[in-house]
């Protein structure tokens, strides 16, 4: 595949992982993205997962016509990247390893060896020359792992992005890129919202006119909308205004609860209102819809003393991802004790400029008139 001139894409699509790092469905697959710097010298741009090396290999060996390659450079040590390496270095015995000092340590975790005899060791601000290409090396620890450098080629000004930019979704699969790419973002990368912040802020320096990133598609046309989306979510502004509704239940009065709210929102002109039940929903989704939308409710029964499951499981994701700066309301249902309302509190007590709404909703087993009052006050509180 062409990116420049100069620059092949060499990478694969995956559609038999239906769990990508063992958590996220992804229906439409994933790409594990490899490209070649072809000049004086020949860089190779990370490798990709396990079960792919030698489509991988056959596809660098069509571009290389009969050339060899002489540097591997491995931005991000994750195996979906690197499980290839030492097969590469076999097939091609006088290439040079380029990474990291991080990335050596963790290569010797991987494959016994740290190649101490044929690699380079690059930090901030290290190039290499390719000839009219010339690679500047960019550190992002913590983006997402504490090894990761992205890179610059100056001549096509291209940045090789590791995992930044990145989304879920096989290249053959055409579908709208901000969905998966949040969900990727907020699931992967969005706990570390302070260390990407540090990344664009280098990377406004930089002329950039496209960006290739290790999964998902080549950037090439406004890339400051992937910018921008990328600062909103490093710095946990909301995307859009609207309100999500998350909610379990167990009898079913907990939903209707919610269908009643979300019907009184809609009314009342509310710009966007998304529902997830967390025991059916993929909680991914619904995790990465609170982030999105400034407005969060959380509605769930007591629960053997505690909350449901399901919500206890996302409230840790929220917190767990660094959730902040958005308006929360609570519904509680408990037959003879509820404790949902106390119980949320104090799970997101440590959570960033959290501002909770007057009006939590307590329902006694099932709606009555003075639940579905407040109800009511909650809909015109969300939607002041």
């Amino acid at each position: 595949m062409f990116i420049t001139n100069d620059i092949k894409y060499i990478g694969v699509n995956d559609h038999q992982t239906d769990l990508f790092e063992g958590q996220y469905v992804i229906p439409n697959g994933i790409a594990y993205n490899s490209y070649v710097i072809l000049d004086e010298k020949i860089a190779v741009m990370d490798s990709v997962d396990g079960g792919f090396g030698e489509e991988w290999l056959g596809k660098l060996e069509a571009e290389l016509a009969g050339r060899k390659p002489d540097y591997l450079i491995v931005q991000h040590m994750e195996p979906d990247h690197s499980a290839n390496i030492n097969v590469f270095l076999q097939r091609y015995p006088d290439a040079v390893v380029v990474a990291s000092n991080l990335a050596f340590l963790m290569m010797k975790n991987s494959f016994g060896t740290d190649y101490n005899h044929r690699r380079i060791v690059v930090g901030d601000g290290d190039t290499l020359s390719l000839g009219k290409h010339t690679l500047h090396f960019v550190t992002a620890p913590m983006v997402h792992w504490p090894e990761v450098i992205m890179t610059y080629d100056s001549y096509d000004k291209v940045l090789f992005s590791a995992d930044g930019f990145g989304k879920f979704g096989a290249l053959d699969v055409e579908e709208p890129w901000e969905d998966e790419a949040r969900r990727y973002y907020i699931g992967i990368v969005g706990k570390f919202g302070v260390q990407v912040q540090n990344v664009l802020k280098k990377a406004a320096g930089l002329d950039i006119s496209m960006i290739c990133p290790l999964h998902g598609p080549v950037l090439t046309e406004n890339l400051g909308h992937y910018i921008n989306l990328y600062d909103i979510w490093s710095s946990y502004r909301a995307e859009d205004e609207g309100i999500v509704i998350a909610y379990t239940s167990v009898y079913g009065n907990t939903k209707t609860a919610v269908e009643l709210l979300a019907q009184k929102l809609r009314e009342k002109g509310a710009p966007a209102v998304v529902v997830h039940d967390l025991a059916r929903c993929d909680m991914a989704e619904a995790v990465a819809d609170a982030f999105r939308y400034s407005k969060l409710v959380l509605a769930t029964t007591t629960y053997a003393g505690d909350i449901f499951p399901f919500m206890k499981e996302f409230i840790h994701h929220l917190t767990d991802h660094n959730f902040q700066n958005r308006t929360v309301g609570i519904i509680e249902n408990g037959t003879w004790a509820p404790q949902a309302v106390r119980i949320m509190g104090d799970m997101l007590k440590n959570s960033k400029n959290l501002q909770f709404t007057e009006t939590n909703v307590r329902i006694l087993a099932a709606l009555n008139d003075d639940s579905r009052a407040q109800i009511d006050a909650l809909a015109e509180e969300l939607c002041k």
